[in-house]
């Protein structure tokens, strides 16, 4: 899978389909899983959010950046404009989760949002209302049958609930940013941004602290940063100006 058909959102053809129920907290719904680990194979579309990399940082005792170093391929997104982190699949062993050892996770319980919602996905609107639906599975083997809110408490995604929501309502505001600053800054400095953007939404997190005060902090020390590079970029502009000017000027008068 191509780095260009992933964003934030997870795959770009993704998401919710006609045929997969959208279920209120006491509805019931069934699955069938095997426990074979068949669902962590053959996965390239494994996009983690802050919050996800902030939890296995913490499981593996290692800095965030350390851990998508180790573990993680980045790019920007086509649609968001924004850093987009994924989990790099083991080619070796057919593009599974690194993850996987033995058919079980080996980070069960830091694993990341999509892992735990499984069989279910989730919508998170920009005003922070979040719904769950239902995705069909091929998998055999034991059945299971749970309400929604049962099984939301069952995996910790109910308590994770907030700083998903914060996470995907702050990450759709930076969105909306993105054509502002790509347009107020060339191409060197919107590489530094780029790079801030990712520090400010992954890698600037001390795992001995509360993950959500720190993605606030790093939010508004990320709005100092675009004002003091696009400050920048307007100096440096301001400069060549100055230099094409006195550039014209020069060539004027030894010409006469």
């Amino acid at each position: 899978m191509k780095d260009g058909e992933l964003d934030l959102c997870g795959a770009e053809s993704g998401g919710h389909a006609p045929d997969m129920p959208y279920l209120a907290a006491g509805d019931s719904f069934t699955f069938q899983c095997a426990g074979c680990g068949g669902c962590c194979r053959g996965r390239e579309d494994l996009v983690l959010s802050g919050y996800d990399l902030y939890r296995l940082a913490r499981r593996l005792d290692l800095p965030p950046k350390i851990t998508a170093r180790a573990f993680c391929r980045s790019h920007i997104g086509t649609v968001s404009r924004l850093p987009v982190l994924r989990l790099a699949p083991v080619k070796a062993e057919g593009n599974n989760c690194p993850f996987l050892s033995g058919g079980r996770c080996a980070v069960h319980e830091a694993r990341p949002l999509a892992c735990a919602l499984y069989p279910l996905g989730q919508e998170i609107s920009r005003d922070g209302t979040v719904r769950y639906y239902f995705q069909k599975t091929a998998c055999g083997g034991k059945a299971f049958r749970a309400t929604l809110a049962d099984y939301l408490a069952a995996q910790g995604v109910a308590e994770r609930e907030r700083c998903d929501v914060l996470w995907a309502t702050r990450c759709m505001e930076l969105e909306q940013q993105a054509p502002g600053w790509e347009a107020a800054l060339g191409p060197v400095i919107l590489r530094r941004f780029q790079a801030k953007l990712a520090d400010a939404l992954y890698y600037r997190f001390d795992t001995a602290r509360p993950w959500a005060e720190q993605f606030c902090e790093n939010l508004a020390w990320l709005a100092g940063e675009r004002v003091r590079l696009e400050a920048m970029q307007q100096t440096l502009l301001s400069k060549k100006r100055m230099d094409a000017f006195k550039s014209i000027n020069n060539g004027g008068t030894s010409d006469e």
